[in-house]
Parts: C-alpha cells; sequence; structure tokens
C-alpha cells in the first residue's frame, strides 16, 4: 500500500528571505497549526514602523519560522564539528526557539507594557508554552527546560536567547529585507557556519570574526534606522497615549466601544488571563481605534485619529533631557489651544527617553575561538577601533507633541 500523503506533516514552506524551508518535525507542524501559534499571523513584527518603510508588514509568525530554520541549519553545522545533539534535543530546541516570540501582544514591542504591566512578553512566552505543554501531553518539557536556561547543555540556551542567538539573526536579515534598509543585511549563513562549541559554551571560529563585526554593526545601524526611527518613536508614543487614554477613561466608567479581548484590558486587571491575551492581536487595536476617532473625547478622538489616519506627532530628538519647563510650556499651548484641561494636554505633549546598544560586555559574551583554541571577548578580538563604541548605551531623548503645535509656531513668526 503506497503512503498516505494526506497525513504527512513535513510540509515546506516558501519563504522570502530564505526559499523553501522545511517543517523538521511532525510536532513542530502540529504547533505552528495551534491557534496560539496562528495567531502571530495577526501581529506586525515590527509595530508601526510601515508607517515609515511600507513593506514593513511581516509578522511574528514569519520570524519565528525562519528562526526555527536558522535553528535547524545550526545544529547540522554543530553535529558536523563533532558535538552530540541527539535526536530529541534537536527536536526540543527547535520547538524552543518557534516559540520563544509567542507571548508577544499587539504590535510587538511597542506595547509591551502598556497592556501588562511588569510582564515581559518571554514571561507571557514561558507561561503559553506551559499551556501548550499540557496539551500535548508533556512533549514540550525539554524544550521548555532549555528555553529557561535550565538544561545541562548551555550552548542549546545560547541558540535561542544570547547576543548571537537564532532570533537576532533571523529578524536582522528579515527586518532589513522588508524594510529595505540595506545597511542591516547580514550573513547568517556564513555567521552559522563559523558556529562552534567550546566548554558547554558556544563559540565563533575566528574566521567568522568579520561576519560577527559585520553583525554588530548592522544592528546598531538597524536601531537607529529603523527600530528607533525618530518617526517609529514619534507612531508608538500616539498608540501607547491612545490606549493610556481610553483605560483612563474606563477606569473613570466611561463605557467604550472595544473589541471583548481588548475590553479586558482597558480595565485595571491584576494578573494575567492567557485566555483574554490570546484572542488579543493588532486588529482588536485598530478596529477600535477606528470606533474612536469618533468618540466624544477629544483627545482620545485626536489620537485614534493620528493612529489609523497616520496624522503624527512632531517629534524632537536629543541627547540632553528636554527641560520641564518647556514641556510644561507646551502642554500649556496644547490645552490653551484645544480648550482642554491641562491634564488631558500630558496624553498629548510626551517627553521621554530611548536607549540602544549593539553589545553588551555584562550578558552572555560573543566568544571568538582561535585556531589554538584560545578564546576571546569579540571586542578584544576585533581589529575594528570603534568596536568597543558599540558595546556603549546611547541615549536619546524625545519630546512629542501635536502637530498644531507647530503649525500655530509658524503662523505667529509670519
Amino acid at each position: 500500500m503506497g503512503k498516505d500523503y494526506s497525513t504527512n506533516k513535513l510540509k515546506i514552506i516558501n519563504d522570502p528571505v530564505y526559499g523553501f524551508i522545511k517543517i523538521p518535525y511532525d510536532i513542530v507542524f502540529d504547533l505552528i497549526e495551534h491557534p496560539l501559534f496562528q495567531r502571530l499571523r495577526r501581529i506586525r513584527q515590527l509595530g508601526l514602523t510601515h508607517f515609515v518603510y511600507p513593506g514593513a508588514n511581516h509578522t511574528r509568525f514569519q520570524h519565528a519560522v525562519g528562526a526555527m530554520h536558522l535553528m535547524g541549519l545550526a545544529i547540522d553545522v554543530i553535529r558536523s564539528k563533532g558535538h552530540a545533539i541527539s535526536e530529541k534535543e534537536a527536536r526540543a530546541v527547535t520547538i524552543a526557539i518557534l516559540l520563544h516570540d509567542i507571548g508577544h501582544g499587539p504590535f510587538s514591542h511597542s506595547l509591551e507594557h502598556s497592556l501588562i504591566r511588569d510582564t515581559s512578553h518571554e514571561a507571557i512566552s514561558l507561561m503559553f508554552m506551559e499551556q501548550l505543554n499540557e496539551q500535548f501531553q508533556g512533549k514540550l518539557s525539554l524544550a521548555i527546560e532549555i528555553f529557561r536556561n535550565r538544561y545541562p547543555k548551555k550552548f542549546l540556551h545560547q541558540l535561542v536567547s544570547s547576543q548571537l542567538d537564532m532570533d537576532r539573526l533571523d529578524y536582522l536579515k528579515r527586518d532589513s529585507f522588508f524594510t529595505g534598509v540595506t545597511e542591516g543585511v547580514i550573513g547568517s549563513d556564513r555567521i552559522i557556519k563559523m558556529l562552534n562549541v567550546l566548554n558547554d559554551q558556544l563559540v565563533v571560529e575566528e574566521k567568522g570574526i568579520y561576519s560577527i563585526e559585520n553583525f554588530l554593526i548592522a544592528r546598531r545601524l538597524m536601531y537607529w534606522q529603523v527600530y528607533l526611527h525618530r518617526t517609529v518613536v514619534a507612531s508608538e508614543q500616539l498608540l501607547v497615549m491612545m490606549l493610556k487614554r481610553a483605560q483612563a477613561l474606563t477606569a473613570e466608567g466611561e463605557k467604550l466601544f472595544a473589541t471583548p479581548a481588548l475590553n479586558y484590558f482597558l480595565q485595571e486587571n491584576s494578573q494575567v488571563f492567557l485566555d483574554q491575551f490570546a484572542l488579543l492581536d493588532d486588529n482588536d487595536i485598530l478596529t477600535s481605534a477606528k470606533v474612536w476617532c469618533n468618540n466624544s473625547d477629544l483627545v482620545l478622538s485626536m489620537l485614534a485619529d493620528g493612529l489609523v489616519n497616520r496624522k503624527l506627532f512632531s517629534v524632537e530628538l536629543n541627547n540632553n533631557q528636554f527641560r520641564a519647563e518647556r514641556v510644561h510650556e507646551l502642554r500649556k499651548r496644547t490645552a490653551s489651544s484645544l480648550s482642554i484641561p491641562e491634564k488631558e494636554a500630558e496624553y498629548l505633549v510626551v517627553s521621554d527617553s530611548i536607549s540602544n546598544y549593539a553589545y553588551s560586555d555584562m550578558d552572555d559574551r560573543i566568544t571568538i575561538m582561535d585556531k589554538r583554541g584560545d578564546t576571546h571577548d569579540i571586542a578584544e578580538a576585533s581589529d575594528i577601533l570603534n568596536i568597543s563604541v558599540l558595546s556603549l548605551t546611547v541615549r536619546k531623548y524625545f519630546l512629542c507633541y501635536p502637530r498644531l503645535i507647530t503649525e500655530e509656531k509658524r503662523d505667529k513668526s509670519i
């Protein structure tokens, strides 16, 4: 009797970045098909970055599948260099990377702490993984151990979460591809081919040092050109303040239109209800925002209209903190122009900071292994003079406010 191909779960996905990606295990297929994972199709990888780079509409689903693909390549390379990775371990680390972002909320990092305070997406990912482990009769137990860095082979966790993990290798290449920002292009294939393991730690053979230098520089450039682009920052503040205003109005007893899942998170809730969070995605926010455009509350309607129709804040970036007097003056002028209380102008005039570093010498370091088997931190091994600069945290301060204030200023100067 011939094979029943209708039950074949080893499918192939055609990915625009890597070409054909094979699903390596039946359980991986089942996890991809699960509603919790399918939800990632409805969450943009880069939040509101498409307001700046129109092509950046790719999703967490695509990123997770891409990271899974790179994990398969890394496993093959490490095995080829004589290091034992059992089939059980390979399957587990593949599951761990596939599910590493399953806890992301709407618009990914944009709303990381707006809907649920003091709970990271990594923590929610772990909760979802434990929930799935119950549904899959304990088949994710080893993947969870690796994800939590509690498995004896530490290099497996480093492949999932470190400064040179499959997550970063995929998102830099993928985000560069979809935004069209070529400065973010990295040689992920070359880096993976140079991976090795020494004393249970992930290392890079010295022939790969220039690829690592390029990776770190590309990461820095992508942060300031894409992830922390001034217009992206302004867009995200619009989104954050819109939800903050909606939460405040709900707390005052106003009944706002919202999808059932979003309505739950507009209220003060002390704990995460996974069932509610699992129903929440970008569509809940956008559907509600479209209705809020016509809300009687001027602040909420302005913020919602800005999000739906891309009427963004003016934004200024500075190396130093903006003077409190200036922020107060802008809020005062905004309140006067819109005839709203000054307290409400705080939703429209926002000042805070953003920071980034390309490499941290405090975390798991990127280790270069020379031909003699000696190891060196990338910051010491690199002959690029500014590699040490990449480990410095760069902080910039931003000030966002309605464009009508800018226009009013121009009118007065004429």
